[in-house]
């Protein structure tokens, strides 16, 4: 058994670290809870409104870069990552997504988003993660995380090692890139923290220059209100028309500062098979996406984080995808797909549904 005041507080962690990849972690850190720095750009953010509708940001507010207040007691901040590419990713997986983008019919769902809800899995794990640390020290205290409380998740990862904030705000691995998911265990006992590394972005500003809807205003300075996937998942109004055609056909999220990144040449296959890509969710066209019924739309997405924006919103982001592709002459069955849920009984659904049939009007000429 361990105990934190007779052995090596880096052999502890060390041993964390060993369990941390039984259980499917690609890696470990440990952060600090003094987050005081943080403050400042945290509330700079908010105070801009870059966060949109997202009222659970403010709400919090300082919270996040607090993690004694969020959890009592907490004197350490174990952080994970797990890689999410499904095993089956050929090697030129970036460009393979970027054609896919070249194919207007076809609806994207981010990558992420293919296999099982993150949520779940890593949460399951940090918890196992947790217990077993606790049944080799003796009573401890703990909470795990995974994108599920106010907290500061890249920065907590970026201090404990997992890697830089890019010029996106992604935290960057020169061994794993970008693709990856984190989660966090705050805990009651002191674990030396693991150093953090240097940003190896340098003069780049491929995600700057590649973002669809210029979300990105400058190094780690985004404003949500303009990001795809913030439009896609956590908007939960209509999108703004001048936004509509910068969409695509993305209909679920956004991975192109994360696809023409060079770092995400080393972006690792996940370790699990619960986020292989599921049948039904990639590789699908917009008119028969459009057309599924909400039964379909809860069966399909059971288990998968897509379900949690239900299927009001899924109709609203397939029918600006749609518009789009009616645009470029490559709606396919879209324009019946559309024309069937013209009278929705969701004001949003139908407001969309009519301008995308606005955007087909001139092929129809």
């Amino acid at each position: 058994m361990f105990d934190s005041a007779q052995n090596d507080g880096l052999q502890l962690v060390s041993q964390i670290q060993l369990w941390a990849r039984e259980l499917g972690f690609s890696q470990i850190g440990v952060a600090p809870v003094d987050l005081s720095s943080a403050e400042a750009g945290l509330s700079a953010w908010l105070a801009q409104g870059f966060h949109g509708e997202m009222a659970y940001m403010a709400t919090h507010g300082l919270k996040r870069a607090r993690p004694a207040e969020l959890v009592p007691g907490t004197v350490s901040v174990i952080t994970a990552r797990m890689n999410y590419l499904p095993r089956g990713t050929p090697p030129d997986w970036q460009a393979h997504e970027f054609a896919r983008l070249q194919r207007p019919s076809e609806g994207i769902v981010s990558v992420y988003a293919r296999g099982r809800d993150y949520h779940k899995v890593l949460r399951t794990r940090l918890q196992k993660l947790g217990e077993r640390i606790a049944a080799h020290l003796g009573p401890m205290g703990f909470r795990a995380f995974t994108d599920s409380a106010p907290v500061l998740e890249a920065e907590l990862a970026s201090r404990s090692g997992q890697g830089w904030r890019g010029k996106h705000t992604l935290v960057l691995s020169r061994d794993a890139g970008s693709m990856f998911f984190l989660g966090e265990i705050y805990v009651d006992i002191a674990l030396p923290p693991t150093a953090p590394v240097s940003d190896h972005c340098g003069s780049c500003q491929a995600c700057i220059d590649v973002c669809p809807t210029q979300a990105i205003l400058g190094p780690q300075r985004l404003d949500a209100r303009r990001c795809i996937s913030y439009l896609t998942i956590e908007h939960p109004g209509a999108i703004p028309l001048e936004l509509r055609p910068l969409i695509g056909n993305r209909i679920y999220g956004c991975d192109d500062c994360q696809l023409v990144c060079p770092w995400n040449k080393f972006a690792q296959r996940a370790a699990l098979p619960d986020f292989d890509e599921r049948r039904g969710l990639s590789g699908q066209q917009l008119g028969a996406l459009f057309a599924w019924t909400e039964e379909e739309f809860l069966r399909l997405t059971e288990g998968s984080p897509i379900r949690r924006i239900g299927h009001e919103r899924w109709l609203r982001n397939v029918a600006v995808a749609l518009g789009n592709a009616l645009r470029m002459g490559n709606g396919g069955d879209g324009r019946a797909a559309l024309q069937a849920r013209a009278m929705h009984e969701s004001p949003i659904v139908r407001e969309h549904v009519a301008w995308a049939l606005r955007q087909g009007a001139g092929q129809m000429a």
